[in-house]
């Protein structure tokens, strides 16, 4: 499992890793919601009128910011960008179907993953592109004590959203002005690990949805894990590699 990690310090020439936080998205991550996303969109869009879109559509459309997702939209139906209130209109109903259809369960190890990031002293970051009150309220609920306003970054702080890497910029810096090597990304969705790529942090893409790892792999995952299960397993060796490659590069 090293080969990955030694060939992100060689592609942008960084000496080490010096892992200071772990920065998480939310949707296919810590919840199992983004079925719920997928269905409300499609009903959504069907009530507005829309003729093009599928319910596996949205999975691809998957960290996007709502008014992003809708002008795609648009734009393929229409040949333009919706405006402010079809947007608010649009993302309002979308809204009321998640909370409807959303079960609010977490993935499974996903509590496990984050208390084994807090005990090595590293800090757990959230970086999302959901604007949904119903799950950024339950957070605190539960995920006790993990996250706070300073430690996330949402739709509601971003210009342009994934694939962008903006939102994993503003993540670093939030998180303490970090370089991309001082920290590593946990992502599910193409964009994300899309975004996090561009932003120069190592990505590790956990598929815990249905599209292919290749889609992933395309997007610019380094390493890529089934589940987050997998991943708890695993992290105890990820600790150690990154720690390990640090330290060989320094006595070297």
């Amino acid at each position: 499992m090293i080969e990955p990690f030694k060939k992100y310090l060689q592609t942008p020439h960084y000496p080490n890793f010096d892992l200071h936080a772990v920065l998480f998205d939310m949707d296919g991550v810590l919840y199992d919601s983004m079925p719920a996303h997928a269905r409300s969109w499609q009903q959504t869009m069907e009530e507005f009128g829309f003729k093009t879109t599928k319910p596996e559509e949205f999975f691809l459309h998957e960290g996007r910011t709502g008014k992003s997702t809708i002008n795609i939209i648009f734009q393929r139906e229409f040949g333009r960008n919706a405006t402010d209130e079809e947007i608010k209109k649009i993302y309002s109903r979308k809204t009321e179907l998640f909370s409807q259809y959303n079960s609010g369960k977490t993935i499974t190890g996903a509590r496990e993953v984050l208390e084994m990031v807090k005990s090595k002293g590293l800090l757990p970051f959230l970086v999302t592109g959901s604007g949904q009150p119903s799950l950024l309220e339950k957070l605190d609920e539960d995920y006790p004590g993990v996250f706070t306003p300073d430690t996330m970054v949402t739709a509601f702080d971003v210009k342009f959203g994934k694939p962008h890497p903006e939102p994993f910029l503003i993540g670093l810096k939030k998180a303490g002005n970090l370089q991309p090597n001082q920290a590593i990304v946990i992502e599910n969705a193409p964009l994300g690990t899309e975004a996090a790529h561009k932003a120069g942090i190592f990505v590790i893409a956990v598929n815990t949805g249905p599209l292919p790892n290749s889609v992933l792999k395309k997007a610019g995952a380094d390493l890529i894990l089934d589940s987050m299960i997998m991943l708890k397993e695993k992290l105890p060796d990820i600790f150690f590699i990154t720690q390990s490659i640090y330290n060989e590069v320094n006595v070297i």
